[in-house]
């Protein structure tokens, strides 16, 4: 990350396009001596950060606040907020009032630990400075982590990842997104599925956390064979591994949900004896004879049955299906070459 800041420094006198992707923003590293230097002939500017930001109103708008002239912003990024949610306020003061601004595409999540605030008056200060077709707004309480979450984005966000989906979303159509992730404290249902596969045709990775069990309902009406088939035909990679059972046999026995050919499964070894009733549940045409790769965690709890259960199904000594080490900031400059 310092490196990344060295190139904003103002050394670089005619930089005026600077797309930025960082794995994480440690506090602290905005504090230097050429940090109130301005950035005058910088015109795009594109920042997005894997991890949660911890001091957005020390780091990310101090820094903002340099690039007087830019035309276009594209901003992706997770703040834990102190007092407030990053809202229409929020964006105004620090960002809107560019005077060259005139393309600004976002995804911001902002999160808060309870307050007793409205829920209509965050949603109220985001339509004040933009239509309501130009974004979308969605608010989550978890009440189990005492947290509160606020999401806005714009729809001409040309979304990859989409992270922590709730019951909430709102719905919507996302060609470019091919990473998704689920969770809540409240069950998945079947319905809710339905408009994940319909939101995501694209969607190559889908990670699910929740550990409440699905209606009853929901699984009497299944098993009538009544609700429409739940597809994903382009994914390759599902994580269960922090998941109730009932995901988990939905996945591998439902005959409501219809996965691809040789996808990569990640699930807890002892969710995954359970829904198999200690690996003697044989029943062909399901979702388990189409992996092609099954990690499971712990990985030294299972034992040899897992293998005899999934023969032709390869299962690493690894709990995980990609390797999650951090990577390196990543820049792409486009400048005029001189420097200072």
């Amino acid at each position: 990350m310092k490196e990344c800041l060295y190139v904003l420094d103002g050394r670089f006198d005619q930089l005026r396009i600077f797309y930025l992707i960082v794995y994480r923003i440690l506090s602290g590293y905005f504090n230097i001596e050429h940090k109130y230097k301005l950035l005058p002939n910088l015109r795009f500017f594109s920042l997005c950060c894997k991890e949660k930001i911890h001091d957005f109103d020390e780091s990310i708008v101090p820094l903002l606040r340099r690039m007087l002239n830019l035309k276009e912003l594209d901003l992706n990024l997770v703040a834990e907020s102190h007092e407030k949610f990053i809202d229409g306020d929020t964006l105004q003061k620090d960002i809107i009032y560019m005077p060259q601004l005139h393309k600004f595409t976002f995804n911001i999540c902002s999160t808060i630990n309870h307050r007793n605030f409205s829920l209509n008056e965050h949603i109220q200060k985001m339509y004040k400075y933009f239509a309501n077709n130009q974004i979308v707004t969605c608010i989550d309480h978890f009440q189990e982590k005492a947290y509160s979450q606020y999401h806005i984005y714009s729809y001409r966000c040309k979304l990859k990842v989409y992270i922590d989906i709730t019951n909430n979303f709102p719905a919507g159509l996302f060609t470019s997104v091919t990473k998704v992730s689920l969770y809540d404290e409240r069950p998945f249902e079947h319905e809710f599925f339905l408009r994940i596969a319909e939101s995501f045709p694209f969607m190559k990775e889908l990670t699910i956390e929740n550990r409440k069990a699905q209606g009853r309902l929901i699984k009497r009406i299944n098993d009538n064979q009544i609700l429409s088939i739940i597809e994903y035909p382009n994914l390759n990679r599902l994580d269960l591994t922090k998941t109730h059972d009932d995901y988990i046999e939905l996945s591998l026995f439902d005959t409501k949900m219809s996965l691809p050919h040789n996808i990569h499964h990640c699930v807890g070894y002892h969710s995954l004896k359970r829904v198999t009733y200690c690996f003697t549940r044989y029943i062909t045409g399901y979702n388990c004879a189409k992996l092609a790769a099954l990690y499971l965690s712990p990985v030294d709890e299972r034992d040899e049955s897992v293998h005899y259960y999934l023969p032709h199904t390869c299962i690493p000594e690894t709990s995980t299906g990609q390797d999650f080490l951090p990577c390196p900031a990543k820049i792409s400059v486009l400048a005029g070459g001189r420097t200072n």
